[in-house]
């Protein structure tokens, strides 16, 4: 296999979103002080087991918050506007993210990426990581109307790198949205090793990794991944 193009995720594959998000929501309960009404750690643990790992959107999340804790001097749409407006300031790197980027792109592999979300907040979180500027086509599902497991969005994806499906790579975290999806659509898919998916299926990918360092051996010619 030739690899022409590399596509990627966002959360959970080169944003490490839990170790952002708790960064966030400690950094907000500092600043806010209708917050410290409860226990720090009461409410950290709380917002994190609402927000089941990002898939659960935050204006849900704060209106639940605000509900069981009876948090009477704030509203949801003032820490919904909090979140949105400092998340990216939060933001973590998974290990090695920009060093393999620039190896991907120095071996004119083109990159792409399609991530589930808001346009401009995902945008912001690409440009806190200093990552945006490496990527061929950016693809979100609220820009795209289009989510993934939709095989659409994946043929829009290649469409507009201009490479054929048994020639690019996707990497991703979600078994199903990312795994299994790219697969369908005839790319070659790695699995980014994630903690809330390890015990909850079995994962049908061409290849597992556990640093995003370990791509790199896809750009060099092998009959292993040919």
């Amino acid at each position: 296999m030739s690899v022409q193009a590399i596509l990627f995720d966002l959360d959970g594959t080169l944003l490490d979103r839990d170790s952002s998000l708790l960064s966030f929501i400690h950094n907000q309960y500092d600043r806010v002080s209708a917050l410290q009404t409860v226990e720090r750690d009461v409410l950290v643990n709380r917002f994190l087991s609402l927000d089941q790992h990002g898939y659960v959107w935050k204006d849900k999340v704060y209106q639940q918050l605000i509900e069981e804790f009876s948090l009477s001097d704030i509203n949801g749409a003032t820490l919904l506007q909090d979140y949105l407006c400092h998340f990216p300031r939060h933001c973590v790197p998974f290990p090695n993210l920009l060093p393999t980027l620039t190896r991907i792109k120095a071996a004119s592999v083109k990159l792409g990426l399609i991530s589930n979300g808001f346009g401009d907040f995902q945008f912001a979180n690409l440009q806190a990581l200093c990552i945006d500027h490496l990527f061929d086509e950016i693809l979100i599902s609220e820009w795209e109307e289009l989510r993934k497991p939709d095989p659409a969005i994946f043929q829009r994806a290649l469409k507009k790198l201009g490479v054929e499906a048994d020639s690019a790579l996707f990497v991703g975290d979600h078994p199903e949205n990312d795994v299994r999806a790219s697969r369908a659509v005839g790319m070659k898919a790695i699995w980014k090793r994630n903690e809330p998916f390890d015990q909850e299926v079995e994962v049908e990918a061409d290849a597992c990794i556990d640093d995003l360092s370990e791509i790199l051996r896809w750009l060099l010619p092998s009959p292993r991944h040919a």
